[in-house]
């Protein structure tokens, strides 16, 4: 949560020859390769939307949702109970002039994300976002929690290569021991007024053959940039068809990836907990509200000073 945003939302649409969103994973007909393959355009574009952003910083949220989405989806089964859900947090904590970019996906395609300073801008000379100058060094700290776990797992990874899907790619491979690919791409078209995203997850499994693993790194090799994908009417499948040349595939597992943001009411006030206690008692007193706003989808909540009398006795108990 954060203080209200001070410009509108961006006047963002799905770029048009981007099919709809859809998350499809699959195995190799050997079983030896995982594959995932991402349509991220509209629920980028809806993100977007909801505060203002430069398009380097734009381009850097795109990309580490859809590298949280990726990670996430399939990790748990999708028809049992809430308890088994699991989450996938990304906090890419660089020192770079875009401060941190978070972003949260779970089993079930459902994902945010927010960047600390959205306003930023930073170009390589052809004109392109530099996104590993934006990020800058620092540590990638990724939790994965479900419910039923008596504690998060918390992997952690130097930033280095700064493009968000390379230091996935890191992370995967050296924390999660699993040699994996990752392809990020984001495109936007003039005045940023439309939007196309998409992206791959590579995996070998335990019993990967050398033979699989080498024709499987050769079709990654062999994919173009992803940002150019995006200028023709691409989908999920064609680019797992690309991937999967000459290993073919087992059943395809299709969902609908979308933005989701769980903040209400209650959560806002929560909020509010992290204030002292005099802090407290200083708005009860004088009568005020206070407006908390959601950093990941900028929805406006107004705490009255009457709601926060609860707060104010909780935060006595404890210096008590």
């Amino acid at each position: 949560m954060s203080e209200p945003a001070k410009h509108p939302p961006n006047p963002i649409q799905p770029r048009g020859t981007a099919r709809p969103d859809e998350l499809i994973r699959t195995i190799s007909e050997s079983g030896s390769v995982s594959v995932k393959a991402i349509i991220a355009s509209e629920l980028v574009s809806e993100a977007l939307s909801l505060r203002v952003f430069a398009p380097t910083a734009a381009n850097a949220l795109g990309r580490a949702m859809m590298g949280a989405l990726l990670i996430a989806v399939g990790s748990a089964d999708e028809d049992v109970d809430d308890l088994d859900v699991e989450s996938v947090q990304l906090q890419f904590r660089g020192d770079g002039p875009l401060g941190s970019l978070t972003a949260i996906a779970d089993s079930r395609a459902r994902v945010r994300g927010t960047v600390q300073r959205p306003e930023t801008e930073h170009l390589n000379r052809d004109g392109s976002p530099n996104i590993a100058g934006a990020l800058g060094l620092g540590p990638l700290n990724v939790v994965r929690h479900r419910p039923r776990w008596r504690s998060p797992y918390t992997g952690t990874v130097p930033l280095v290569s700064g493009e968000v899907a390379g230091d996935l790619t890191l992370y995967l491979t050296e924390s999660e021991q699993t040699p994996s690919a990752m392809g990020l791409g984001v495109a936007f078209g003039p005045q940023m007024a439309d939007v196309g995203a998409c992206g791959f997850l590579v995996q070998a499994m335990p019993d990967a053959s050398d033979e699989d693993l080498s024709r499987i790194e050769a079709n990654v090799s062999a994919l173009p940039g992803l940002a150019s994908l995006l200028d023709g009417p691409i989908d999920a499948n064609a680019i797992l068809d690309r991937l999967l040349l000459g290993l073919g595939s087992r059943d395809r597992h299709r969902m609908n990836p979308r933005f989701h943001c769980p903040c209400s009411h209650d959560r806002a006030l929560r909020t509010l907990s992290l204030l002292e206690g005099d802090e407290l008692a200083e708005l009860i007193a004088h009568d005020q509200s206070q407006e908390i706003v959601c950093d990941f989808c900028g929805r406006a909540y107004e705490i009255e000073a009457k709601e926060m009398h609860p707060l104010l006795r909780a935060a006595r108990n404890k210096q008590a």
